[in-house]
Formats: C-alpha cells, structure tokens, sequence
C-alpha cells in the first residue's frame, strides 16, 4: 500500500532508553530477612531521596527530603550498602543483579488510551482527499484488528471536524440574528429576503479561486465565506436602502431601482477592489491563504454579479415593467 502523494510516512515516537533493572536473587533476599519493598525503599533513600518534613518558605511549603548520597557524586550502583534486619550492611551486588534494558521513556495517551501516531507529508493534493484514499486502503486492515485495537483519523482532518462542529453550534443563533437585524433595517419580508438571497452568489467566484489557485476547502476557507456572505447583504442593503430613498423622494419604481444600481455602483465597486487588494498579502499564509482567496475572489465576482442580480431581482419580484 503506498499513495503517490504521501511522503516522507514515519511514526510519531520515541527511541528506547536503556534503564537499569535490578534483578533481586529471593532467595538470598529472604535469608537476609528482607523483603523487595525494603530494597526500594532503602535505594529511594539513598538515590532520589524521601520526603521527611515540611517548612515555610515566605508564603510557600518547601518540601525537606533526606538522601543518603551527596549531590553531585556519581553513585556507584553495586556498591551500595543495603542494610538487613539485623543491623548488617551488605553490598547491592550480594542481594541481586543490575541489568540494562530498553524501555519507551514516555507513554503517550489519547483520551487515556495509548496510542501510536503515524505522520506523513503530503505534497501534490489535499491532505483531506489523501487521508480519505488511504482510509479506504486500510479497510482490510482495520477489519482484521482485533477488539481493543482501532485506527483513528486525525491531524488536520480531525482538526478541521473540531473547528467546524464549533461554529455549528452558534450558527443557528448567527442566522437568526443576522434576520433580526436584516428585518429591523428593510421592515419588510420582500426586502429581506432580496438581501438573503445575495447571499450565495459568492460562492460562484469563491469556489473558482480556490480551484485556480489550488486551495483547500477547510475551516479557514469556511470562516471565509460567512464573513462573505456578510459582505455581499451589505452590498445588498446599500441597494435596496438607495431604492427606497428614491421611492420616498417621488420616484418611480422602475426609476428609481436603475439610478440606484447606477449611483451606488461606483462605491460599492471601489470598497470591493480595495477589500480584494487589502487581502492580497494574506495568500502567502500557508494557514490563512485559503480564506483570502475565498474573500478576495468572492467580493470581486459577488459583487459585479451583485449589482446585476439585485436590480434584475427587485424588478421580478415586483413585477415592475420598463414604461
């Protein structure tokens, strides 16, 4: 099983460290009329110390520990003296053997359950497109695992469903206050629902820049387009504002949506282009790159279809007829 555009797959883990074992001879440990428990203790003692008391330190517990070698000598492990019951001191060496073995220094827990992590580059496409290939590679593998065994997706596929399921949960009260406010300003379901309606047109200009320029749809570019669609209904309200100043001023329906689209053309067109230039230096982020791409081709296409779709919108829904 190898993918074309994964490279550089290795595990996420650390080398062995060798750790000295000491292996106790219970015979002679019992002769000597000890137990494992008081060769630990005693080697605690002598070699990382125990706790005894505990004083103040300004407004701070300090604890004391009492340790039977001095700080900065090299302890020599087989000659250290173990003493028995009776009062006797007796060498390391006489109550077993050290020996060295190789241990994982740390044990790493996910959700506490162990885990190993495999890592990959991925290079020439996306890493959501590559992970979902091999996904589908690993099925054989992943039925044959036994019970307490699994494979899990993670990395930026786990941390983009993480980010999405975050802004799910505010959506609802987003959109609910975004018609709140959209309602409060046109006072009427006509006009709200011409200004909800722009709302999409973005992802026309949106989803190409990303295609050209090879982005990946992920959270960023998500982000991107909400702050979008905020971007076009205010173009949207710009509109439908002036149309309504012109009615108020005696104006002819038909009118007075053509000298809206054209007096308000030239601001809105202007604060686009600026909004598209302001976001250029932001494609160079690897993270944010995805997100100006998305504002900057969704502003510019949004808001030249904008201008169109409105007037032509406005006149259907109220069936206005050229005079």
């Amino acid at each position: 099983m190898c993918n074309p555009y994964a490279h550089d797959p290795h595990l996420e883990w650390d080398e062995r460290a060798p750790v000295l074992h000491l292996v106790i001879d219970n015979d002679c440990l019992r002769l000597m009329g000890l137990t494992p428990v008081d060769i630990a203790q005693q080697l605690q003692f002598q070699l990382d110390g125990i706790p005894v008391t505990e004083v103040r330190h300004g407004l701070r517990t300090v604890e004391v520990r009492a340790r039977g070698l001095r700080d900065g000598a090299p302890p020599n492990l087989l000659g250290l003296e173990i003493r028995t019951q009776d009062g006797r001191k007796v060498p390391l060496e006489q109550v077993g053997e050290l020996q060295v073995r190789y241990e994982d220094p740390a044990i790493k827990r996910y959700n506490r359950e162990s885990f190993v992590v495999v890592n990959s580059e991925v290079r020439g496409a996306q890493s959501n497109d590559v992970t979902a290939d091999i996904w589908r590679e690993l099925e054989t593998i992943r039925e044959a695992f036994p019970e307490d065994y699994r494979i899990d997706i993670g990395g930026a596929v786990e941390d983009t469903i993480r980010a999405d399921s975050s802004i799910e949960k505010l959506q609802p009260l987003m959109i609910a206050l975004m018609l709140i406010f959209i309602m409060l300003q046109m006072r009427s379901f006509s006009g709200t629902f011409i200004v909800v309606a722009t709302a999409p047109l973005g992802l026309i200009g949106a989803v190409t820049t990303l295609l050209l320029f090879n982005q990946p749809f992920g959270f960023v570019a998500l982000l991107g387009l909400t702050g979008l669609a905020g971007i076009l209904m205010r173009n949207t309200l710009i509109l439908t504002q002036q149309v309504s100043d012109n009615i108020a001023e005696g104006m002819e329906t038909l009118p007075a949506v053509v000298e809206a689209a054209v007096h308000r053309a030239r601001p809105v067109v202007l604060t686009a282009v600026a909004a598209a230039l302001a976001f250029i230096p932001l494609t160079f982020d690897s993270f944010w790159g995805p997100l100006a791409y998305v504002l900057i081709g969704g502003v510019l296409v949004g808001t030249a279809i904008t201008l169109l779709f409105v007037p032509a919108l406005y006149a259907l829904w109220f069936r206005l007829e050229k005079q």
